[in-house]
């Protein structure tokens, strides 16, 4: 349930940000919701007044009210935060800017990729990674980047469902799949 609830709020707002005069970049809607997502998350009082049915619906307006004050926040993320808050979603605001950021991926052209790899990659090496997927996706990459000794060489990329591995260690399980089918 949760997850098909973040869907729709968060396709909600991509289409509130990216409406004609919205006066917000998704960049910045971004960045907004992201700060007021860390700071309600992050903060056990604040995060327990919102989610409490004990404080009632206009205390925790006033609460989001004054949040979005003091971040300085465009009308259309107080607005937002404030129908989160009165139709009592807040415990589910993590999801919701992660499924907005995935949105605004989206719109913009853009998919995100997890790339793992032996050993730290410089930067020619993730640029040239993130053209050869970008080009076999048609999309931009926004990469995230780890490393895992336990791949002994090479690199995977896990990008939406799908997972590209040109690991040695890949390589090595797929060989030993290929002799135990054999035998």
């Amino acid at each position: 349930m949760t997850d098909a609830l973040s869907k729709h709020y968060a396709r909600a707002l991509a289409n509130a940000v990216f409406a004609p005069n919205s006066g917000l970049s998704p960049e910045q809607a971004l960045k907004q919701l992201s700060e007021a997502e860390a700071l309600i998350v992050g903060s056990k009082e604040l995060g327990i007044a919102l989610l409490s049915p004990a404080v009632n619906r206009g205390r925790k307006i006033a609460i989001v009210s004054k949040l979005a004050d003091d971040l300085g926040l465009n009308r259309i993320i107080r607005n937002f935060l404030l129908l989160v808050v009165t139709h009592r979603r807040v415990h589910a605001l993590k999801a919701i800017r992660q499924d907005f950021e995935t949105a605004i991926d989206e719109k913009l052209g853009w998919i995100g990729a997890d790339i793992t790899s032996a050993t730290e990659l410089s930067p020619a090496q993730r640029e040239e990674i993130e053209r050869a997927l970008g080009t076999k996706l048609g999309k931009f990459i926004r990469a995230r980047y780890k490393v895992d000794p336990q791949l002994l060489a090479g690199v995977r990329a896990n990008v939406a469902s799908k997972q590209y591995d040109a690991t040695l260690k890949g390589k090595l399980e797929g060989l030993r799949r290929q002799l135990q089918a054999g035998l």
